[in-house]
């Protein structure tokens, strides 16, 4: 590629970002669900709540009921890596407007100036985290297409409905995890495995419904270590990438490891069975079957979770075998796209929210 060529390239994938950045900010001009309707008053308030609590509590009390932690007001249900970016935003919000994460006063403040600063937060994420993943991506695979079929490329992803609807419109932070799960599979198509296995564990950790695509990694991570001409670099491989995972989960849930009742509050908070098999508003397998078969009727709460859990795991299956026998990049990709299909339609409560994201 020419000088030219390459100013014109950079140009063009600039002007795209700034289009995706002004829909960003145009789409914060709205009001969200819940604004000014006690008690809960959406998602707004969930972000800003969470905020509240990481800066001023301790961060071993952050999934823990407690005087100060209600946890049936939207009590933190994320793990850890959605606590400490928590904390991050709240420090920063609290150097600006302290009256909007005041610890128990603070409940319901919606002014303007505080909704300003969350929606610049969340704006903030993005630029920090999604465009450079998604611009890695389209550097790793969209190299063979044409200056503007890169362009289009770049604007589809960052302007797809859902992801900008719901963290910018709703007030979510969705597009960390995706960024870190995008940013994963462009580093391990790249070759980088092991700066994809770290980023991949930070998306885990930051929004448990990136388990969606952990069997596509899983298979395709296997699968490159098989393909190792001895056993013993075979072993060497996974033992590489078991030791990277083993340390990203260790950092990130190091404050929660000094007792095994701590990891289990928190890990109780991260599966929410008692909100029931599916969402009356969803089409997943369970829903949509529903009138025919009651599920929830004729199995118990355990056997349900069992049951969706093998039929995730078949569903996901042929993708995985076929990664784990001949990985590719392209395979990689499709294997995480069939893989969040299964978990939707057949996994145990499925969030809205999510499903429009993975899909």
């Amino acid at each position: 590629m020419g000088e030219s060529s390459r100013r014109a390239s950079i140009c063009g994938l600039t002007f795209m970002c700034a289009i995706a950045l002004v829909v960003r900010c145009m789409v914060a001009l709205h009001p969200y669900s819940g604004a000014g309707i006690s008690p809960m008053y959406g998602d707004y308030e969930a972000q800003r709540h969470w905020m509240e609590l990481s800066i001023h509590l301790p961060v071993t009390e952050w999934y823990a009921e407690g005087k100060s932690n209600n946890l049936t007001y939207w009590g933190l249900d994320y793990p850890p890596l959605s606590g400490y970016q928590s904390w991050l935003f709240g420090k920063a919000i609290q150097a600006l407007d302290a009256d909007a994460v005041a610890l128990h006063t603070s409940q319901g403040y919606e002014t303007q100036h505080s909704k300003f600063l969350m929606r610049l937060s969340v704006i903030a994420s993005d630029l920090l985290v999604f465009f450079p993943a998604v611009l890695l991506c389209l550097r790793v695979f969209g190299g063979s297409k044409t200056l503007q079929e890169r362009q289009w490329w770049l604007l589809m992803v960052l302007l797809q409905p859902a992801a900008v609807l719901i963290d910018h419109g709703h007030f979510q932070y969705n597009n960390i995890s995706l960024g870190f799960a995008a940013g994963a599979a462009g580093a391990i198509a790249a070759g980088h495995d092991c700066w994809g296995s770290l980023l991949f564990c930070l998306s885990l950790n930051h929004k448990q419904m990136s388990m969606y695509y952990a069997p596509a990694f899983f298979a395709h991570l296997l699968g490159k270590c098989l393909q190792r001409p001895t056993a013993l670099r075979k072993v060497g491989a996974i033992a590489k990438l078991g030791l990277v995972v083993v340390g990203t989960f260790a950092l990130c849930w190091a404050p929660f490891l000094s007792s095994l009742s701590s990891a289990l509050q928190v890990l109780r908070r991260l599966t929410p069975l008692k909100r029931g098999l599916y969402e009356d508003y969803l089409a997943n397998f369970w829903c949509v079957s529903s009138p025919v078969f009651k599920w929830r009727r004729v199995y118990s709460q355990q056997a349900l979770v069992k049951l969706c859990a093998g039929a995730s795991l078949a569903a996901a299956l042929p993708s995985m075998l076929g990664q784990m026998r001949a990985p590719s990049a392209k395979g990689l990709l499709l294997g995480m796209a069939n893989n969040s299909l299964a978990f939707f339609l057949f996994s145990y409560q499925v969030g809205c929210l999510w499903c429009m994201l993975l899909l």
